[in-house]
């Protein structure tokens, strides 16, 4: 009965291990990718606390960083990956997340709305909207960071 226990807790430490070791392995580009982005983004910017980051996959890959500057206003950092040119604005010269929800509300009636997440696409910083309509098909909308216009939408897929 002993053998069965130990051999029991042995092996539940080794999937234990191998799942930490399998998920760290995971993250590792996505840290590696903040910390190139977040180096960048002090360069140009007096860049002090990073509240968000996250990775934007539109027609370029973007990083996007969402912190504070120096003076305690909250900017935001766009980094496209080809040309590694650092974008930023204060996140007020901008219309925030539930703003650009609004404008999506405006002229859709979603099922279900996904995500909101900042991006940028031809250099124009914009909030990207995934949602579900009625008929529960995928939709994109994409709104103007700075002016709240709709820049594009994706239907039905």
């Amino acid at each position: 009965m002993k053998k069965i226990i130990l051999f029991l807790v042995l092996f539940i430490a080794i999937c234990v291990g191998v799942f930490v070791k399998v998920y760290a392995s995971a993250q590792e580009p996505l840290s590696t990718a903040q910390e190139k982005a977040v180096s960048l983004a002090k360069e140009k910017v007096q860049f002090t606390d990073v509240e968000d980051f996250h990775i934007y996959h539109g027609t370029e890959t973007v990083s996007v960083l969402e912190g504070k500057n120096k003076k305690g206003e909250n900017i935001i950092v766009w980094i496209p990956e080809k040309s590694k040119k650092v974008i930023w604005d204060k996140q007020n010269n901008g219309i925030s997340k539930e703003d650009a929800v609004q404008r999506l509300l405006e002229e859709k009636s979603p099922k279900k709305i996904i995500s909101v997440k900042l991006g940028m696409e031809n250099n124009i910083p914009l909030w990207e909207i995934y949602y579900r309509s009625e008929n529960n098909l995928i939709n994109y909308y994409y709104v103007h960071f700075e002016t709240g216009e709709w820049l594009k939408k994706i239907e039905n897929l």
